[in-house]
């Protein structure tokens, strides 16, 4: 949207069905929508973790940005704050908070590749990979089925390699191009290795 308020008055439209939990300004202002408790529309049709229906057990925080800018940096510390309390309110891990891109790639491409997701690892508000953590995932003898295998261990869904190396690049290399690399296989192996679905799965 063009702007915070055309996507607030959308969001509140019964008819475009459409919701969330969170709407954040760029300007920092948080606009709480929609009860924790309860169910938003802000997701569609995905899966996480081998799991759909990602409206029902998740809460959404949209962003004021339209998709090709950097998110402003008072928008990036209310997100902080926000993401704070959902995973201390909810007892969940940083590996819990995900994209839209991730939960169905091929279909929706937000937060986009401006979005500074190893800030918020860094803060331990969610994860990042790290190659010097990978080990053998660097030997060369990696396939593309290994990669896949990964990134649905670590939670993506069950798509082919041609859908998913987008949807992680735009989230963890989002300016890389050209085929899948040993690169792609061994940042996906350490996030399989560390952050596997079954150590915290629900999503924020």
């Amino acid at each position: 949207m063009a702007s915070c308020a055309e996507a607030l008055e959308r969001l509140c439209d019964p008819l475009a069905e459409v919701s969330a939990h969170y709407l954040i300004d760029s300007d920092g202002t948080v606009l709480s929508l929609v009860a924790e408790q309860d169910r938003a529309w802000h997701a569609g049709a995905g899966e996480w973790g081998g799991r759909g229906d990602v409206n029902s057990r998740s809460i959404g925080v949209e962003l004021a940005n339209r998709g090709d800018a950097p998110f402003a940096a008072p928008q990036m510390a209310a997100l902080e704050q926000v993401l704070q309390g959902v995973l201390e309110r909810w007892s969940l891990p940083p590996q819990a908070v995900i994209g839209h891109s991730d939960m169905a790639p091929g279909r929706k491409g937000d937060p986009g590749p401006r979005f500074d997701w190893r800030r918020l690892a860094l803060g331990g508000l969610s994860v990042w990979p790290d190659l010097a953590q990978s080990g053998d995932a660097q030997n060369g003898d990696a396939q593309p089925g290994d990669f896949r295998a990964d990134l649905m261990a670590f939670g993506y869904p069950d798509l082919p390699v041609e859908v998913l190396l987008p949807a992680f690049r735009l989230r963890f290399r989002p300016w890389a191009i050209g085929p899948l690399d040993e690169t792609d296989r061994a940042l996906a192996a350490d996030l399989a290795r560390r952050f596997p679905i079954d150590a915290g799965g629900a999503q924020a």
